[in-house]
């Protein structure tokens, strides 16, 4: 069997609290300056002060990330896979989908009543210079009920702080309880009435930054609310057509017209900062934020131009343009900086972000999408491989990008891949 090939750790070093991590050294804590605090906590990062390391009653520690494929079916299936040795466990039922996201422990999908919670039962607890690994039983948590299909934004845990989801439908913004989804509960911090089909509310701290419209419905602006809803004084922050954040190991970024405001902590504060388009550079702006999870440079596409890169640690935007027509970008933001694409052929391409060179392509793995009701394949990265899945087909492929896109395996989940998302990281 062609096994995932994963770091090893030795079971002295869990003994002592101490799990290695397969990624590079972690990226949290840093300051407005972009140099790394005395203390390793950062933003959205879990309390490192408490002496449970994460860990949840009936949930095992484990050496290594609990990797794993979480799959849906066009019927609502759901199936997971694990990534070292392809034991296939069928989880249950749900709502037929439309579209899923994911934190790395949980999945939300949207169905015709609102969105489902999946608890894949996989997590890696980030505990600041270190990291630790988790697994229990998988759950089918409930269902949170709104109109449309949501724009979701996770923090930096699943086991702490919240998840936010915007209802175009409803202009309802609702923030769920991470801790209570933990506990197998679903909790709204609160719900609040944002006006409009366009906004978002991301995950902050304790509250979270939700959208400020005008009369015409249009943004214009974001503000900090507390865990109850409250507006946060002195937190309102101009922000035209404000559309995608991603919270990444220096802050939270969202996308502006005319760049990105990004949210630093500074002690017990959340310091505004604005990163500016570069000057002379002519792209559509980024709105749809994608990077292995945790990392500082984050990529979006830039329309049909190229995609654009952001270096939240530097403070600077990056354009390349590309002589493909892609669907989706992601960054590995690796040693070797490599940034993954999907174009509309259904190929793979690999680009270095340093000087935006494509080292590889693949041939056509997948189908375009035939229509508005067909999902767009995903395609998502961690620290070794990339994963592609066939809405259609049901299958996932498994890409060493580091390795002129080579695929390495082709994997058969338990339930149909119409939508899936890699958990355990």
């Amino acid at each position: 069997m062609n096994r995932r090939p994963l770091a090893s750790c030795l079971a002295a070093v869990l003994l002592v609290g101490t799990a290695c991590s397969p990624s590079d050294s972690p990226e949290v804590g840093w300051d407005a300056a972009g140099a790394q605090p005395s203390s390793t906590s950062g933003p959205g990062s879990d309390d490192s002060s408490g002496d449970d390391h994460g860990a949840v009653d009936g949930a095992e520690e484990v050496a290594e990330p609990p990797l794993h494929l979480l799959t849906l079916d066009a019927a609502g299936g759901v199936g997971l896979l694990d990534l070292v040795d392809e034991t296939a466990t069928v989880v249950g039922t749900i709502a037929p989908p439309v579209a899923a996201s994911t934190d790395g422990r949980y999945v939300f999908a949207t169905t015709s009543e609102g969105v489902e919670v999946v608890d894949s039962g996989m997590w890696t607890w980030d505990h600041g210079d270190h990291f630790h690994y988790y697994r229990s039983a998988p759950e089918l948590v409930g269902a949170v009920p709104g109109r449309g299909v949501p724009v979701v934004a996770h923090g930096r845990v699943s086991t702490a702080g919240s998840t936010g989801m915007f209802f175009p439908e409803s202009g309802e913004a609702v923030l769920l309880d991470n801790a209570a989804l933990d506990a197998g509960r679903l909790e709204e911090r609160f719900r609040l009435d944002l006006v409009g089909r366009e906004g978002l509310v991301a995950p902050l701290g304790d509250g979270a930054v939700v959208t400020v419209p005008d009369r015409s419905g249009r943004v214009r602006a974001v503000r900090r609310v507390a865990a109850d809803g409250t507006a946060v004084d002195g937190s309102h922050e101009r922000c035209l057509d404000a559309r995608g954040s991603i919270s990444t190991a220096v802050g939270l970024a969202i996308g502006c017209a005319d760049g990105a405001l990004l949210l630093v902590e500074d002690g017990d504060r959340w310091v505004p900062e604005r990163i500016p388009y570069p000057r002379g550079v002519s792209a559509p702006p980024a709105t749809d934020f994608r990077a292995r999870e945790g990392r500082p440079t984050v990529a979006a596409l830039a329309g049909r131009v190229g995609f654009w890169l952001l270096d939240t640690r530097e403070r600077r935007w990056d354009l390349v343009r590309t002589d493909g027509d892609l669907l989706q970008v992601v960054a590995s933001d690796d040693e070797e900086g490599h940034v993954l694409a999907l174009d509309r052929a259904g190929r793979v391409r690999v680009y270095l972000a340093g000087s935006g060179e494509q080292v590889a392509i693949t041939r056509p793995l997948v189908a375009a999408p035939a229509g508005a009701r067909h999902p767009v394949p995903l395609l998502v990265v961690d620290d070794q491989r990339a994963y592609l899945n066939d809405p259609e087909g049901g299958r996932v492929l498994e890409i060493d990008y580091a390795d002129g896109a080579r695929v390495a395996r082709e994997l058969v989940p338990p339930t149909a891949a119409r939508f899936f998302a890699e958990v355990g990281r």
